[in-house]
């Protein structure tokens, strides 16, 4: 629903940006921050209330609901064994189930994604005798984690390239210094949820190991990628030397990850997860709820892939129906159950028309932030989910349209079709 800010620093994807401000603000004297604070509690309000929504995301359920997860736990692990300490128990039985799903020698719980891969990568430097990580400048560790690999890994990060999508194998092959490792973020989210093909995929892997490079997945979402490269989890991990998983992500655990790969290095990563802090004294809870989303989600996630592809189609059909001048769903077909909406308007007109959809007719169609990517141009993320599965292609066509009229009404363009609306998005150019 919100996304922290470059580099980690917190920011909600509601702040930094302008809002029009109401007669009733300005009596009051709002600040800046208390506007976007107001208008990120309405949004998620109206999110809470609504009956049909695309997804139902775990991590702003109630806490009553959060707890129901572990309904039925004692079917998935022994509740009558002793509760885990540093890692045993629950947690090293979660991290055998995990290492066999992937088809890898072992793997290692971690309480949080950034410390497996700072970790994970620390030890292949050890390894290689090099620091340097040639990585996406998109990559989760560039952007959302505050110069981790660098400030406090001593890692040094080089871009394969900044465009929005993945890496090319002659980018590999062509780049100008040596690195000891290669992470590819799968699918790379700030680019749209996009995957390479399988064969652009093991060309890119290819063209790493003729440079004596290490290959790294960053699998915080690779759960749900076999309806793309058509392929089981454990043939797309073994292309890989390690690879990272989220337990939240795809399967709306409470948290925590996973580093798999080689016996040796697990041990090794085992090691500095204790000096990094994370070798916590008990998360038996965490571990249940990866269990059981492991059980419970895992086996749905390639539905939520189809059927976002439907959710897709429909909604290009349905701004085209309502007369939108431009739109944009990308990836067209989506790569895994997420994707975006890019809309040549500003994040204020977007958002209210977004929150009266919500609020007066109880669906909600865009429930994440809007991000502002130029003048007049605005992106948001769609998530589909098992509650986007009560909704047929005509629903989602209908939902887009009312969309579009409360649009219209936001803007003061009545129901006449926005004048003089570009056939390309202004200021910038869509991925």
């Amino acid at each position: 629903m919100s996304d922290k800010g470059r580099h980690g620093a917190g920011r909600t994807a509601d702040e930094g940006r302008p809002e029009q401000v109401t007669e009733g603000e300005r009596a009051e004297q709002l600040t800046e921050e208390e506007r976007l604070l107001r208008r990120r509690a309405r949004r998620l309000s109206a999110y809470r209330s609504a009956q049909r929504t695309l997804a139902r995301l775990g991590l702003l359920a109630p806490l009553r609901e959060r707890l129901a997860l572990l309904d039925g736990a004692d079917a998935l692990y022994d509740l009558d064994e002793p509760s885990d300490l540093y890692g045993n128990g629950v947690v090293a039985a979660l991290e055998e189930k995990v290492a066999g799903l992937l088809g890898k020698e072992a793997a290692a719980f971690f309480p949080t994604g950034t410390m497996a891969q700072q970790v994970a990568l620390r030890c292949w430097a050890g390894r290689t005798g090099s620091p340097t990580v040639a990585l996406h400048a998109l990559a989760h560790p560039e952007v959302y984690e505050r110069d981790a690999f660098r400030e406090v890994s001593g890692l040094r990060p080089v871009h394969v390239t900044s465009e929005p999508r993945q890496p090319t194998a002659d980018e590999i092959r062509g780049f100008e210094e040596p690195f000891g490792a290669l992470m590819l973020e799968l699918p790379l989210r700030d680019a749209g949820f996009v995957l390479p093909t399988w064969e652009e995929l093991t060309e890119v892997v290819e063209a790493a190991r003729e440079r004596d490079a290490v290959v790294h997945f960053d699998g915080a979402r690779l759960w749900e990628t076999t309806v793309h490269f058509g392929r089981p989890l454990p043939e797309i991990a073994d292309l890989a030397d390690s690879v990272y998983v989220s337990f939240y992500k795809s399967l709306q655990g409470y948290g925590g990850a996973a580093l798999a790969g080689p016996k040796s290095l697990v041990e090794e990563a085992k090691t500095w997860r204790h000096r990094y802090g994370g070798a916590v004294f008990q998360q038996f809870p965490t571990a249940l709820s990866a269990l059981a989303g492991l059980e419970h989600e895992l086996p749905r996630l390639p539905e939520y892939v189809t059927h976002a592809r439907v959710v897709a189609a429909a909604l290009r059909e349905g701004f085209a129906e309502a007369g939108l001048g431009w739109a944009r769903v990308h990836p067209e077909v989506p790569h895994t159950f997420d994707f975006q909406v890019w809309l040549p308007y500003g994040v204020d007109e977007l958002s209210e028309a977004a929150i009266r959809q919500s609020e007066e007719t109880g669906t909600a169609l865009f429930i994440n932030a809007w991000d502002e990517k130029g003048p007049g141009l605005s992106m948001t993320e769609v998530y589909v989910r098992a509650a986007a599965l009560e909704w047929t292609a005509a629903d989602v066509r209908t939902a887009a349209a009312d969309f579009v009229a409360r649009l219209r009404e936001v803007t003061g363009q009545g129901s006449a079709d926005r004048s003089g609306l570009p056939s390309q998005p202004p200021a910038q150019r869509a991925p």
